[in-house]
């Protein structure tokens, strides 16, 4: 899913990166590949953190340049860039034109029934940690009950919380 992200990426920003004066031509894989582990890994902790509502805005919204997704993904693109050195407003200027458009045209490739470069059930695999890649009910109820480890149990009986999101949720009613 990396590597066709980054494809996607390198298709898209031809005037942003490479033909921009302001980032060395040496440096274009690298803003290419900060691009797209930027999307990677905020659609990662979206999901990991339990804001699973997020990721389903950005996919079935139509408008997923504007989603949460694409603000965090544009916000740590901007540090990426200037990690590599790039002026912190270029950096900016860069991650608010690249990032919010690459987050819609995968959204469009995964809704687009003619196009199997992007399927939104190996994304869901790989983002939800799924051990062969496949998306399975599993790795999401694994998600919810903190991976799906047992639940231990305090010597009065009751259950320690495993640090799942259903036990982050009950913890806001006690």
């Amino acid at each position: 899913m990396l590597e066709n992200l980054n494809q996607l990426v390198r298709e898209n920003v031809q005037d942003a990166v490479i033909n921009n004066s302001e980032i060395p031509n040496e440096q274009n894989e690298e803003v290419i590949q900060a691009a797209s582990t930027s999307i990677f890994d905020t659609l990662k902790d979206q999901l990991s953190t339990g804001n699973v509502g997020a990721v389903a805005d950005a996919f079935n919204s139509g408008n997923a340049e504007n989603s949460a997704v694409a603000q965090q993904a544009a916000g740590s693109f901007t540090d990426k860039l200037a990690g590599l050195g790039i002026n912190a407003e270029t950096a900016k200027s860069i991650a608010a034109s690249v990032i919010p458009m690459i987050v819609g045209k995968l959204t469009q490739k995964t809704a687009d029934p003619n196009d199997s470069s992007f399927n939104i059930q190996d994304i869901l695999g790989k983002l939800a940690g799924g051990s062969d890649g496949k998306f399975e009910v599993s790795d999401v109820i694994g998600m919810f009950n903190g991976g799906g480890q047992a639940q231990q149990t305090n010597p009065d009986g009751t259950a320690q919380p495993d640090g799942g999101i259903l036990d982050k949720l009950k913890g806001m009613f006690n």
